[in-house]
């Protein structure tokens, strides 16, 4: 059914370096992916800032809410001893186009500056709509960005319920269901794409549900190793 299932590298490649790091994202567009998914949140002084925790204690040697702290503080802080918080900026002009960027809304009030870079990338720097897929768990993040721009692509996340991921995505005209892999049955992703859906599933590391994955015939494999797709 699929001519070709995606590759997209998750935080990067965290699985060999640290995830959402500007050297995760190069290490990621050196094995050729077809997308990366990253991870934003709204720092305090209006910044978006490439980081999956709501908190800096578990990957710096920083401690404290990421929202709590302005660009600059955060600048200080390190990933894992070497690697400084990017922002989205600074993520969208090391991928440059190389593959599509899943920017995933995880902290609050990170719709309306999401859609402004977007539209940004796409007026100034020559990217594309093509170019973009907004992904999240929090409804109304997905519900702003379809509210500002129904041109940006969007996907669902889900790690409860495929069929409610697809009623959600009716309603903001979303194509594209990102549902946990533990979720996943050959049944349920034909249904999904059956219904015009797109699927693309995390978080998949292993090679034999690497192969699994491809022979349900997902639309994407989402990987902390996407040199093992």
């Amino acid at each position: 059914m699929n001519s070709k299932i995606l590759k997209i590298g998750h935080r990067g490649a965290m699985g060999h370096l640290a995830e959402n790091t500007i050297a995760s994202i190069k290490k990621a567009l050196g094995f050729g992916v077809d997308g990366i998914e990253i991870d934003v949140h709204l720092c305090k002084s209006g910044e978006l800032v490439v980081f999956h925790d709501f908190t800096l204690d578990r990957m710096t040697n920083g401690s404290g809410e990421v929202g709590k702290h302005t660009l600059s503080e955060l600048k200080k802080f390190k990933v894992n001893n070497d690697s400084e918080i990017p922002t989205l900026e600074e993520v969208l002009d090391e991928i440059d186009k190389k593959c599509f960027i899943n920017i995933e809304l995880k902290g609050k009030h990170t719709a309306k500056k999401t859609v402004e870079i977007i539209q940004h990338y796409i007026s100034e720097k020559g990217w594309d709509y093509d170019d973009f897929l907004v992904s999240s768990f929090q409804h109304h993040e997905l519900e702003t960005v379809y509210n500002q721009n129904k041109s940006i692509q969007l996907a669902v996340l889900t790690k409860a319920n495929v069929m409610e991921a697809i009623e959600l995505a009716k309603t903001i005209n979303a194509k594209t269901i990102h549902p946990n892999v533990a979720l996943v049955t050959r049944d349920n992703i034909a249904m999904a794409q059956e219904n015009g859906y797109r699927v693309n599933v995390w978080t998949v590391n292993d090679l034999e549900t690497i192969a699994r994955m491809k022979a349900y015939e997902v639309n994407g494999i989402i990987s902390d190793f996407p040199d093992r797709l």
